[in-house]
């Protein structure tokens, strides 16, 4: 005879099990990490993505820019990621200005130093940043 409360032992068990595989199934498998040329295509194009969108959410009213590529790896799982070292410099263009854009001086002078994690599927023209720290440089 079975008792009532040991039914649910074996459902429990099959419950738990797949809670477990699928937790396993979501979890990233990193294939390769190397690191990559600002100068490849898909880097430049993931490098503007990063300070369009920097600039856009940024709250001061000069654009930034980057002037130093520190470091840029790549991450491939089931998808790439980008992951950007960058020195970025507050540049003489309002927000509405793009050319010419030169680095400020004197006391508008602002230096940061930013990383970025960036999704990236350059060949559809898809980026999203995942995160981003930046610190005054």
């Amino acid at each position: 005879m079975v008792r009532p409360w040991q039914t649910p032992r074996p459902l429990l068990a099959i419950l738990v099990t797949l809670v477990a595989l699928t937790y396993q199934a979501r979890k990233k498998t990193s294939i390769s990490i190397r690191e990559v040329s600002a100068e490849e295509t898909d880097s430049k194009s993931t490098l503007q993505f990063v300070v369009d969108e920097y600039n856009k959410e940024s709250n001061d009213e000069y654009n930034f820019r980057i002037l130093r590529v520190l470091k840029i790896l790549t991450q491939i799982t089931d998808h790439l990621e980008y992951h950007l070292t960058v020195e970025m410099w507050r540049t003489t263009c309002r927000k509405s200005e793009t050319m010419n854009c030169v680095p400020q001086e004197g006391e508008l002078h602002k230096q940061i130093t930013c990383n970025f994690s960036v999704f990236a599927a350059p060949w559809f023209e898809k980026y999203k940043i995942r995160s981003k720290n930046c610190n005054n440089g």
